[in-house]
């Protein structure tokens, strides 16, 4: 069991003050009291409580200025507040609910009444904080994975995002440079972080302006997935649009580079079923894609040239009328036993705009994301 909910209560009247508290004593509430405005706004912001029994006719400050106060203050906003008083006129209720009380309660009041009231908006707290909980947690898994204008949809509605392990559907991207190797034996290390780090960055852009989710940098390889964490009727057509976007960026990238720092990304891309999720142990979770597609998107990646682009049959099949291709037909794969059609990606048909996104909105949205943002 939790720790029991705190609840404030406010009133002058010291027989109202214990009245109210000896019943929420014995329904195992805590009780801290007030007995007048100002000691009720200094006790709710030192003691932060889950609820507020507000008496209205109080000295130093009413009712009403210690709702303004609280209302004010982003630490004590979002406290629920019930009104338990004797002014019991329509207009005195209506500016205490407008000023942001939950809820009214008119002396003399039934004390089963006062205890239902309570016990609801005790409930109501708690749900409140579940989805302020969610929200964070949202924010906190994916803020460095996906666009910010996607976090900000998934906290919208975070009933969306299932942040467990689940069998769903995707399609997975991984990219990985060719020549790096070659590079990390003959350049100083500052110099090789600079310009891996610009390749990645031309590949995170790409994948983010498809919106894409970043599962992981590892060296210099990345894996993106599509369809999570929110659903995307048209993930396949993302991925490659973004494999595609990563390959026309690296062009404009290498021409401010030297020949012999230019490297290539092999790019593999499968479509099927994953198990998506937080994965890993303890608190050592990272929210990643697990199976037999994410393997065969690797293995690809692992076949794929420098500047190649290979798609396994399933996204194929779901982009056809979208890309043309050179079928590689039957081709071994690393890791089974039989082999897999595939794919390489020769363009997009009307390539200034796929999947409804034209490219250059979505880049602006992550334009000014470093790499270092994205993975620090």
């Amino acid at each position: 069991m939790g720790e029991a909910p705190l609840i404030l209560v406010a009133d002058d009247r010291a027989d109202s003050v214990e009245l109210i508290g000896d019943l929420l004593a014995m329904e195992g509430y805590k009780v801290v009291t007030a007995c007048d405005g100002e000691q009720a706004l200094s006790r709710i912001r030192a003691h932060l409580p889950d609820l507020v029994l507000l008496d209205l006719n109080m000295p130093r400050l009413n009712g009403y200025e210690v709702m303004i106060e609280l209302r004010a203050d982003p630490q004590t906003a979002e406290i629920p507040v019930l009104m338990v008083t004797g002014w019991a006129e329509p207009e005195q209720r209506v500016k205490g609910l407008q000023l942001g009380a939950e809820d009214y309660l008119i002396k003399p009041f039934d004390t089963s009444e006062l205890l239902a009231r309570v016990q609801a908006r005790i409930r109501a707290k708690k749900e409140t904080d579940r989805l302020r909980l969610a929200q964070r947690t949202i924010r906190e898994t994916f803020e460095r994975y996906v666009p910010p204008h996607v976090v900000e949809r998934m906290l919208l509605d975070p009933t969306q995002v299932r942040l467990g392990g689940q069998q769903q559907r995707v399609t997975v991207l991984f990219a990985d440079l060719r020549g790096f190797t070659r590079l990390a034996e003959v350049l100083p290390p500052e110099r090789l972080v600079d310009v891996l780090n610009g390749h990645l960055t031309v590949a995170a852009k790409a994948i983010l302006a498809y919106e894409g989710t970043i599962s992981q940098f590892a060296g210099d390889l990345i894996m993106a997935i599509f369809n999570a964490p929110l659903p995307q009727p048209d993930h396949a057509l993302r991925a490659v649009a973004a494999g595609w976007q990563l390959k026309q960026g690296l062009l404009a990238y290498h021409q401010r580079l030297p020949d012999p720092l230019r490297m290539d990304f092999g790019v593999g891309i499968a479509s099927g079923e994953a198990l998506v999720g937080n994965i890993g142990a303890g608190e050592l979770l990272h929210y990643t894609a697990v199976g037999d597609t994410v393997n065969l998107a690797q293995r690809l990646e692992e076949l794929a040239a420098g500047g190649e682009i290979l798609l396994t049959e399933n996204t194929w099949h779901l982009v056809r009328d979208k890309v043309r291709v050179d079928s590689r037909g039957s081709t071994p794969v690393r890791g089974r036993t039989a082999a897999v059609t595939a794919y390489a990606l020769l363009g997009l048909d009307g390539q200034r705009e796929v999947a409804g996104f034209p490219r250059q909105q979505h880049s602006a949205d992550v334009s000014g994301t470093r790499l270092h943002d994205l993975v620090s």
